[in-house]
């Protein structure tokens, strides 16, 4: 139900969408101590979902960054296309695709299937919560809850904070983000909240520069990581983001905050062509079979 477990999440937690930032989040929360269930459109979803998962678990055991054994952790986590598995859920994480379009209805689904005391929450990277709340019933039971890819690394987890969210969700989630083995950023609801609006920036530039053949990507890339301590360039994060990711967060800032969000042609050209990083085998990069997902 709503209630907190010992470990400090939610007892159950659901997640629409088993994509690689949603399969990341389940997985994050299984390794806390919560029961998941993974909601997916589709059967061919939901195999996928479920094989991204456990290729996460597996990573986990090995590395020995969990104490649970796969058995325990395998049933801890399920993989359905039915919404009413959210029924019983103290909290659900919305992680479908970066369109206002697919979120909205979404969030409504979420909300018919949870209980009055269930709390909700959005990944996304970059739409207003406020907006996105909008249609909601309770939009004081929601909150936006930015994890970064790839989740089961990444130390940082923003807290979006909506014009009707409520302080004691704000708080809740701040207590999950810490139970997860993540540090919780609190930033008010503006476009591009505060992490996607600087990354995204960075690598607009970045991409300016390859087009305008000031260096390589492996060069641009190069002088982030030694020259500032990036941990990856922002090309390179950008394969792993997705590049037509990247170009719909563009597009939406700039389209609120300015020309200076413009993207350039070399990303437009790209995302036309297919090359959207990773996930396709090619993007500023090129990338084995084995690394893509």
């Amino acid at each position: 139900m709503s209630g907190i477990s010992g470990l400090g999440v939610p007892d159950y937690v659901g997640v629409l969408g088993g994509g690689r930032m949603g399969a990341g989040i389940a997985h994050a929360f299984a390794l806390a101590g919560a029961n998941v269930q993974v909601v997916e459109r589709d059967a061919e979803s939901v195999t996928r979902a479920r094989s991204t998962v456990l290729a996460a678990l597996l990573v986990s055991i090995k590395k020995e960054t969990t104490e649970f054994g796969l058995d325990e952790l395998t049933a801890r986590i399920g993989f359905s296309t039915d919404f009413g598995t959210f029924a019983n859920a103290g909290l659900v994480v919305e992680a479908v695709p970066e369109s206002l379009e697919i979120k909205l209805p979404a969030l409504a689904r979420i909300e018919e299937s949870v209980g009055p005391e269930a709390w909700i929450a959005s990944n996304t990277s970059s739409i207003s919560i406020s907006r996105l709340a909008e249609q909601l019933k309770r939009p004081d039971r929601f909150c936006g809850l930015h994890f970064f890819n790839p989740v089961p690394s990444s130390k940082l987890v923003e807290i979006v904070v909506g014009e009707q969210t409520a302080s004691e969700l704000t708080r809740a989630a701040g207590g999950w983000v810490n139970a997860l083995g993540k540090t919780p950023i609190t930033v008010r609801d503006v476009p591009g909240f505060a992490s996607s609006r600087l990354g995204v920036a960075i690598a607009l530039e970045a991409m300016r520069m390859l087009e305008d053949g000031v260096a390589t990507a492996e060069d641009i890339d190069a002088a982030m990581v030694l020259g500032y301590g990036h941990p990856m360039g922002p090309l390179k994060l950008t394969d792993l983001v997705g590049l037509d990711v990247r170009l719909g967060i563009a597009e939406y800032l700039e389209a609120t905050l300015g020309d200076r969000f413009s993207p350039p042609k070399l990303l437009r050209d790209k995302v036309a062509r297919g090359e959207l990083g990773r996930k396709s085998g090619r993007g500023f990069y090129d990338w084995p079979k084995e690394d893509q997902a």
